[in-house]
């Protein structure tokens, strides 16, 4: 059988050509399978404690971006980043369950006691304001990496250099 080079999937690798060479990619079921890996351990109801689902999501990281290390993927996983910190913030968000908690959490992050108390209160869905402003500039980037949260790109960069 005859097939185009992007077609082709080889343990989960896919190929294309750049500049007449053959380069690897990541197929995108594998894509997929990650996202589903991360779903289960960023569930909003899995019971898992914070240390526990740190330790598996880096372990995660870890293995995934070790496993696909040759393959060509900056902005995959810039982009899988990206989507990872939004499900932390929605689990984050979960987890301060009640109107006071999230009040306190957000004073304590930086937000002034008026737009605290507004945010607070909300009655959108979790992950709407995963999304959301209100989030991004409490639960920042640079606060997950203090937390030890492994980024894909970080971890990605080490490898391949």
């Amino acid at each position: 059988m005859i097939t185009h080079i992007r077609n082709i999937k080889f343990l989960s690798y896919g190929f294309y050509l750049y500049e007449g060479k053959c380069k690897f990619r990541v197929h995108p079921k594998g894509v997929q399978k990650l996202k589903e890996k991360i779903r289960t351990i960023t569930g909003r109801s899995n019971g898992l404690s914070v240390e526990e689902r740190k330790k598996r999501l880096n372990d995660t990281v870890r293995g995934w971006v070790n496993y696909y290390k040759l393959a060509d993927m900056k902005s995959l996983v810039t982009r899988l980043d990206q989507w990872t910190r939004r499900r932390m913030r929605m689990v984050t968000w979960k987890r301060w369950k009640r109107v006071r908690t999230r009040f306190y959490w957000l004073k304590k992050l930086g937000i002034n006691k008026r737009k605290a108390w507004e945010w607070a209160n909300t009655r959108k869905g979790y992950w709407r304001i995963s999304g959301s402003h209100i989030l991004a500039r409490t639960l920042t980037n640079e606060l997950f990496r203090r937390a030890r949260y492994i980024s894909f790109l970080d971890y990605y960069l080490s490898v391949r250099s």
